[in-house]
């Protein structure tokens, strides 16, 4: 059975927030953060007012996220897209889902008329690069910081 991208409905609720968890936690070793903060962002991205959060879906489970959060670039005077997150479980790595997720955050991108779409990875995730490199993305000549 192939693999079916759409937007993140309330009655993922539950499932969505099990694999944020997995991505923030077990992934990227990040502090569990509480569920009523997971449950506002995902209550936010329901919205679709500040972001939209796309979810994959083989034989009725949900396989992986991607979310895409609505800003502003200065340097393009114009509306963008920033992918903040791709995380696709082990298990369904390969199966396609990955590209499809990034497809759907590219599409809905140029479709709602955004000036373009943005992400970053971890520097030593070197597999999501190889993929990203595979999609036609170009490694820009910005340097990521956070405090």
């Amino acid at each position: 059975m192939s693999v079916i991208v759409r937007p993140v409905e309330p009655s993922d609720k539950q499932e969505i927030t099990s694999l944020m968890y997995e991505y923030i936690v077990d992934f990227y070793q990040r502090p569990k953060p509480a569920i009523e903060k997971v449950h506002s962002l995902i209550d936010t991205l329901l919205g679709k007012n500040r972001g939209i959060q796309f979810a994959a879906q083989k034989e009725g489970k949900l396989v992986g996220f991607a979310t895409l959060y609505f800003t502003f670039s200065t340097i393009q005077a114009d509306q963008i897209t920033v992918m903040n997150d791709l995380y696709v479980i082990e298990e369904a790595r390969g199966t396609g889902a990955a590209q499809e997720l990034f497809e759907a955050c590219a599409t809905f991108s140029k479709d709602n008329g955004y000036a373009h779409m943005s992400w970053i990875t971890a520097a030593n995730n070197y597999r999501a690069q190889r993929f990203y490199d595979k999609m036609g993305g170009s490694r820009g000549d910005w340097i990521s910081y956070s405090i």
